[in-house]
């Protein structure tokens, strides 16, 4: 038994699959039941992604991402004119938290749902922090040693500056949805007519929204999307976490969401690579990040070890500066958990080889 993460039981596991399953058929049909279309495969980064293309009134040709090829997918695909109601929904996910697995307080799950509705994810929004971690124990089946939920919710999007599966055609309205809540968001952001970045609730600061991207050519504090209507905080390295992504549910007593999230390996190697990079002012928020790191890289090393040597060798084939700050991270992760070193010796032993490889090949 692993110090970071234990094991649900089967049928807590078989729950998950049966609410993610619910969950996506209703978003699928929600999203293309009732469009003209046909579903198509692409390439991405060496990768295949799965979609619905269809044209909009405008005669645009569109797509919504569905996600990789799977076996899950594929029942979807064929089951696309079969609604799910709502309240099955709500009870799959209120069986799957009985038996075991996490969810997330309803206001959260509120703020959640309404982006959905209004195509965030579909867009191409990503969920990060620390409710992606609670999605990634449920998508392994395991409960983490430590899943100390916060009350902020946090977002990527990266827009054209990167490679992705996930479409950046799609045109909504973040600002409209958040302030549709009626549960009192404001911008704390205003810069040359942007709005965005983070939204807070005056009356309880800890519930916050924040929206991040990926550092382009421009250095302003605040990056505009007009096509989502909102303005975003620009966090360097985050390219490297939004170039793999994944979709997972978020489970709830009022039902499910399917969200996008960076694929577990490179949200647990960003982290050490941000780590280094956080003021004495952020030590809080650097040992929660790094004890989310150790625990994936614990799972990752034993039950997931192709995905972790991919994003090993991609970061370390970035460049010094990279480097230099992952070996920053990695010790400061030896001194907030020290009982990582054995995990952390196994990577090296299954990475370095990989690692040999890539620099012969220089």
């Amino acid at each position: 038994m692993s110090s970071f993460f234990t094991s649900l039981t089967p049928s807590a596991q078989t729950a998950y699959a049966q609410a993610f399953d619910h969950a996506m058929m209703a978003s699928l049909h929600r999203s293309v039941g009732d469009l003209t279309g046909s579903f198509a495969t692409k390439k991405v980064a060496g990768k295949e992604y799965r979609y619905f293309q269809f044209r909009d009134v405008n005669q645009k040709v569109r797509q919504v991402y569905l996600g990789p090829p799977s076996e899950r997918l594929d029942r979807l695909i064929e089951a696309k004119k079969t609604a799910v109601p709502s309240d099955a929904i709500a009870r799959q996910a209120r069986a799957a938290l009985a038996l075991g697995n996490q969810g997330i307080p309803r206001d959260q799950f509120k703020v959640l749902k309404r982006l959905d509705e209004y195509g965030f994810f579909r867009a191409g929004g990503v969920l990060i922090g620390t409710h992606a971690f609670i999605c990634y124990g449920n998508m392994f089946g395991v409960a983490w040693g430590e899943a100390h939920l916060t009350h902020d919710l946090d977002f990527a999007y990266a827009g054209r500056n990167v490679s992705l599966a996930l479409p950046a055609n799609i045109h909504l309205n973040v600002h409209d949805a958040i302030t549709s809540l009626e549960m009192g968001f404001l911008p704390a952001s205003q810069l040359d007519g942007l709005i965005g970045g983070t939204y807070v609730v005056p009356r309880n600061p800890d519930f916050r929204l924040d929206f991040v991207t990926t550092v382009g050519r421009d250095t302003a504090p605040l990056i505009g999307f007009p096509n989502l209507n909102v303005a975003m905080t620009p966090l360097k390295f985050m390219e490297y976490s939004l170039e793999d992504v994944r979709q997972a549910a978020l489970l709830s007593q009022d039902g499910t969401v399917v969200v996008n999230l960076p694929s577990p390996a490179r949200y647990a190697l960003h982290k050490l690579i941000v780590a280094a990079e956080r003021g004495v002012e952020f030590r809080t928020k650097s040992r929660k990040d790094l004890r989310q790191a150790a625990a994936l890289l614990a799972f990752m090393a034993e039950y997931e070890p192709e995905q972790l040597v991919d994003a090993w060798r991609d970061l370390h084939r970035r460049g010094k500066g990279w480097r230099t700050r992952f070996a920053a991270g990695r010790a400061m992760l030896l001194r907030e958990v020290p009982e990582i070193r054995p995990v952390l010796q196994h990577c090296d032993d299954v990475v370095s080889p990989v690692l040999g490889a890539d620099s012969g090949e220089d």
